[in-house]
């Protein structure tokens, strides 16, 4: 099993994409911890939970930048220590974003719910990815064709986890923006900031489930001997 040119063109694209839309990203939440709003990251997620009727979810601060989410598993909305603390639009996104998670979650939504179905065999594929790419490395060529159409397999578990992921992570910072337009948290001219910087965010993942469906279509083709690399 080969790896040619056009699949290390995508990966390096797929890397660009990503370090972009990440630089971006850090820009915005920079300039946006700078404009400040009267709550914390804590007490918009409390706010955010209690008025939509969530009361076995508790808000505690994580390690880390950029470290924030939702935990379905133990019902803990988890801010990273700059959000959990700062009283920023930044702040005020992040944390109203990761209780849209929580009031998806407390309201049976489809794709959340697929999504964590998905985790096992997510945690299963990439494991076994892992050991197809070492094998396909060192020049183990005997297993044929056969090892393509394993690849393709097991990596079309990771792309449609990444695909699902998305309706996942819009719907939320939809539901953060309304709530956060409806409760008063932020003016007109913070919610617009607000959703600039939920806007990159999500692009994170936009940018993630492309490449995955560019790398997916890329070795698909091979299983379908449409290309031959060496």
């Amino acid at each position: 099993m080969g790896i040619g040119l056009g699949y290390w063109i995508i990966i390096g694209a797929s890397m660009l994409a990503s370090f972009l839309i990440s630089s971006t990203l850090k820009r915005r939440f920079q300039e946006y911890s700078q404009i400040p709003t009267r709550w914390t990251g804590a007490q918009v997620a409390e706010a955010m939970l209690r008025q939509n009727g969530i009361n076995d979810v508790r808000v505690i601060s994580t390690p880390g930048h950029l470290t924030d989410h939702y935990d379905p598993t133990n019902k803990t909305v988890n801010l990273s220590e700059p959000v959990y603390a700062s009283n920023s639009v930044a702040a005020a996104a992040v944390a109203a974003h990761e209780c849209g998670h929580a009031v998806q979650h407390q309201q049976a939504y489809k794709w959340l719910t697929f999504r964590s179905k998905m985790v096992p065999a997510v945690q299963f594929s990439s494991q076994m990815l892992n050991v197809v790419m070492m094998m396909s490395l060192v020049g183990i060529y005997f297993l044929g064709p056969a090892t393509i159409w394993i690849y393709v397999a097991l990596f079309a578990v990771t792309t449609l986890f990444s695909v699902v992921t998305l309706p996942v992570e819009f719907d939320a910072s939809r539901r953060a923006l309304a709530w956060m337009e409806t409760s008063g948290v932020a003016s007109s001219m913070e919610h617009e900031k607000a959703k600039n910087a939920l806007f990159w965010a999500a692009m994170t993942y936009f940018a993630a489930a492309v490449g995955s469906i560019a790398q997916l279509l890329y070795f698909l083709m091979l299983a379908l001997g449409g290309r031959r690399q060496d």
